[in-house]
């Protein structure tokens, strides 16, 4: 809950909707289960506190962020905190995203090769930022 609580306060602090956390926290569950993951593709990570490893590309942390793709540095994406803030940015640059579905706007941040699996989060996603907020 401690990762979920850091997304949560992210928002607050840029003055975020409810709706954006609820795009982030789906986002988080999906990639992650909320973990944030090193990954042995990113030998960095794996010197920092991480909670388990991925071996997707060279995706870490909650969101499962790409080095490679201009999200930050090894050491940038292991913060929660960073990685909910560049999650957060990117959301933003959607033009639609307040209109399109909480799955599609997951999707349209992160191009996901599995495009519909955020919307299978949503309740539990409302679950968890029922208990933090």
């Amino acid at each position: 809950m401690n990762n979920a609580a850091v997304i949560v306060q992210v928002a607050q602090q840029r003055g975020l909707p409810r709706r954006a956390m609820l795009v982030a926290m789906m986002t988080g569950l999906q990639e992650s289960s909320l973990r944030n993951l090193a990954n042995p593709s990113v030998p960095a990570s794996l010197d920092l506190p991480n909670e388990g490893s991925g071996d997707d590309f060279d995706s870490i942390g909650v969101f499962q962020q790409r080095p490679s793709q201009g999200w930050g540095t090894a050491a940038e994406l292991m913060s929660v905190r960073f990685a909910a803030d560049a999650f957060y940015k990117r959301l933003l640059k959607v033009s639609d995203w307040e209109s399109k579905s909480l799955g599609a706007a997951a999707q349209a941040v992160q191009r996901s090769a599995v495009p519909d699996a955020y919307a299978d989060h949503e309740k539990r996603a409302i679950k968890v930022l029922d208990a933090l907020l």
